[in-house]
């Protein structure tokens, strides 16, 4: 009978316990110094009135203090709540949709995928600064389209006007400022990252769809199940994990978004009058700007973790039960 024993001295002895954590190393010294490092760090800053380098005095729970007393933090808060009210669904259902499309026997499906993907690995400063050209409210592209069909195009993004509150003037009707919604400005940012966002989550749901077995759309056919019927029941179902994962990631890269909004509405202004400050943009203000607080940026970032975190336990505690792992 032959001998099941191992015999190689990597799998016997203390070789054997130590080498999966010497495997581990190289990855644990990569989260430790990249991730885990700068968590404790800004912690630990966040106590201290600190500037580049230099320390002034111990804070205590000051910086916090001011934080949530700051008017312009709040603002801030609420512009990045629009910013993610907006664009999760708007990507999200837009992705689907093209995803669904696409699964439909379409040909040269390679080439679409490329096509929607483009945008992806475009760089984001090219991106944003394409799309503020096509924005300029006097000689961009879009107010030229409109100003040849004889009508006065918006000033897109320097218009601190909310979206409900310029629909409802159209109709002669007037909203009160806390019902006035995202600014303009905000939209169009919001508009810009999904546009670019969108192939990535295709992608993710094109493999979702293609690894939903085919005989479930067959017995679906044969009980006499329409196309609607089929997606409502058998599509969706069996695509709510994929679905699940595009709106925790989408989320929490949401929350962090500051490119589109430092390259598109102009540094260190925060937008037509602060509408698209987001916290990650407020964040670099106080922290990277002519203020120079290192130690209220660091607050500010603390707060931003706890809040992502906090969502995204939600997510998993709440929106996960209606997950159907197959």
């Amino acid at each position: 009978m032959p001998d099941l024993e191992p015999t190689s001295p990597l799998q016997r002895g203390r070789w054997g316990r130590v080498m999966p954590y010497l495997f581990l190393l190289p990855a644990a010294v990569i989260i430790f110094t990249f991730r885990l490092l700068p968590i404790v760090s800004a912690l630990a800053v966040s106590f201290f009135d600190a500037s580049f380098g230099r320390i002034r005095g111990f804070a205590g729970f000051g910086q916090y203090e001011t934080l949530f007393s700051d008017p312009k933090f709040w603002q801030s808060a609420a512009n990045t709540l629009w910013f993610v009210a907006g664009s999760v669904p708007l990507s999200v259902a837009t992705s689907l949709l093209f995803a669904v499309l696409l699964r439909r026997g379409v040909r040269a499906l390679g080439l679409y995928r490329t096509i929607y993907f483009l945008p992806v690995v475009t760089s984001f400063v090219a991106v944003s600064m394409v799309w503020k050209l096509i924005f300029h409210p006097r000689f961009g592209f879009a107010n030229s389209v409109i100003g040849r069909l004889g009508e006065s195009g918006p000033l897109w993004l320097e218009e601190p006007t909310g979206i409900f509150q310029l629909l409802a003037g159209t109709v002669g009707a007037e909203l009160p400022a806390w019902a006035g919604g995202p600014s303009l400005a905000l939209v169009c940012v919001i508009l810009v990252s999904v546009w670019r966002g969108i192939g990535y989550n295709v992608v993710i749901f094109l493999a979702g769809l293609q690894s939903i077995p085919e005989h479930y759309y067959e017995a679906a056919r044969i009980d006499g199940a329409g196309r609607l019927g089929i997606f409502r029941h058998v599509t969706w179902p069996l695509l709510t994990p994929t679905t699940f994962y595009v709106v925790v990631m989408t989320t929490i890269l949401s929350f962090q978004v500051f490119a589109p909004i430092y390259l598109m509405t102009g540094p260190l202004t925060g937008g037509p009058m602060g509408t698209t400050n987001v916290i990650v943009y407020y964040l670099f203000e106080q922290g990277f700007g002519e203020k120079g607080n290192m130690g209220y940026a660091s607050a500010v970032a603390l707060v931003l973790f706890a809040i992502i975190l906090a969502l995204t336990l939600f997510q998993r505690k709440v929106v996960e039960k209606r997950v159907h792992y197959a």
